[in-house]
């Protein structure tokens, strides 16, 4: 078994050309699980491990494969990172009966614990040939899991993530996370300083093009029509009400600009994916799914904070390395689900793309138009995080149904036979460029 740490798959800088694998590597197969607000500290049977096992275990028999068919694992050990787990999750709990006597499966996963209950529950992975138990967040993972299966080494690969929401602060960013430029930040939280930066980037946006976050309006209240259009997702589950441009402009201020609902909510869920050649592809139960590109955007800031002209240089950068690794132009791309972690900055992700003709400074004029799934430019027909809670998968299982003809309500009236998504801020991400033909 072998354990991939480097860095030397990515491709995160311009002029490499199309993709050598371009068309090679297919999505076969994923799956879901529950979702929850947050684990209730007693169903051991909706901790995060659970729903993640319940998670490979869809995507397996999606791809209409067994177990014992899987050669390769891809887990991201939790979104946190080793150094985020340090900071908070030492939570003062008792612990539980094996495999819960730990750690991990309750707040983070790993390969080891996830392979040794899959074959507990009667699913093992008994034919691994290459494990990555330190996979990446879901951004770059995913084109990790492509590029792994193009150069040979994995035939099935299942590639996993998820999403953890434990009782307590989501994530506090204290004693490890405040040294350096993080000491004039970290002391208000995580989530708190990371808003501030991207309020000061939207600012910049504002005063550069014009507008303020009134614009944003449109796009948030489509975005949880969309999520209440995905039966799983946590709005529809959970707060089943279409909020209206009323209710977002009289948001509560965290961050100002930013309020709670330009802001996507923590949940517990999971997914997987299921990686294979097109070859394989063609011989299993569903229609595949190819890929052509992947990219990775790893930026610094050229301050302690980003601004309107590193966000935009770094996803015009983005842009060209996906569209290049495909190639393909704007055009060509049929739909498309950028990241939506905080509303104030998704507008950067969809003017670099150039969807539908969108240029820098043109996306607040766009969200004023006829932006629903039924309409002539549906964006982010999954809902994204903001219309689902925080998943961060929602994009990436929408692109699939919608290339397979499957969304059901949300999906889309024009042509769906190109896909583009990604994850996370605009400096550092990672992006997956989707074709239902692979060629």
């Amino acid at each position: 078994m072998t354990t991939n740490f480097d860095t030397s798959w990515q491709r995160a800088k311009t002029g490499l050309g199309t993709w050598e694998h371009r068309g090679k590597v297919a999505i076969a197969g994923y799956g879901y699980s529950p979702l929850d607000r947050r684990w209730d500290g007693v169903s051991m049977d909706r901790t995060l491990g659970a729903f993640q096992v319940i998670a490979m275990q869809k995507a397996i028999a999606d791809a209409g494969l067994t177990s014992e068919d899987i050669d390769g694992l891809m887990v991201c050990p939790e979104p946190a990172g080793d150094t985020w787990r340090q900071a908070d999750r030492g939570l003062n709990r008792p612990f539980f009966d094996p495999p819960y006597d730990s750690e991990d499966g309750l707040s983070y996963t790993s390969a080891e614990w996830l392979i040794a209950e899959m074959a507990r529950q009667g699913t093992p992975l008994t034919n691994l040939k290459y494990i990555d138990g330190k996979a990446p967040y879901i951004g770059p993972e995913m084109g990790k899991a492509a590029q792994a299966v193009g150069d040979g080494l994995a035939k099935n690969l299942l590639m996993t993530y998820n999403m953890g929401n434990v009782e307590g602060r989501y994530h506090l960013e204290e004693g490890l996370y405040s040294a350096g430029g993080r000491q004039w930040s970290a002391p208000w939280g995580w989530m708190t300083s990371a808003m501030m930066q991207h309020a000061f980037v939207f600012l910049q946006y504002c005063t550069k093009y014009g507008g303020s976050r009134d614009n944003l309006a449109p796009f948030v209240v489509n975005q949880r029509r969309n999520g209440l259009l995905t039966p799983w997702g946590f709005y529809a589950q959970h707060e089943p009400y279409q909020i209206t441009e009323e209710d977002y402009l009289d948001a509560r201020p965290v961050a100002w600009p930013v309020t709670i609902l330009d802001s996507d909510r923590p949940v517990q869920h999971a997914a997987a994916f299921l990686f294979t050649t097109a070859d394989r592809a063609k011989d299993m139960a569903q229609k595949p799914v190819y890929v052509l590109s992947h990219a990775q955007m790893n930026r610094p800031n050229r301050s302690t904070m980003g601004t309107i002209e590193d966000h935009e240089q770094a996803t015009d950068d983005l842009v060209k390395i996906l569209y290049d690794g495909a190639g393909v132009t704007a055009k060509d791309l049929d739909v498309f689900n950028p990241y939506d972690g905080f509303a104030v900055f998704t507008q950067t992700y969809l003017e670099a793309f150039q969807w539908h003709g969108v240029k820098r400074g043109e996306a607040f004029d766009f969200y004023k138009g006829d932006i629903r799934v039924e309409g002539p430019h549906p964006f982010n027909p999954s809902g994204g995080n903001l219309g689902n809670g925080r998943t961060r998968t929602a994009m990436y299982t929408d692109c699939i149904e919608q290339l397979r003809g499957i969304a059901g309500p949300r999906q889309i009236q024009l042509k769906a036979e190109t896909a583009a998504c990604g994850m996370v801020t605009p400096t550092g991400n990672g992006h997956i460029y989707l074709s239902t033909v692979a060629d």
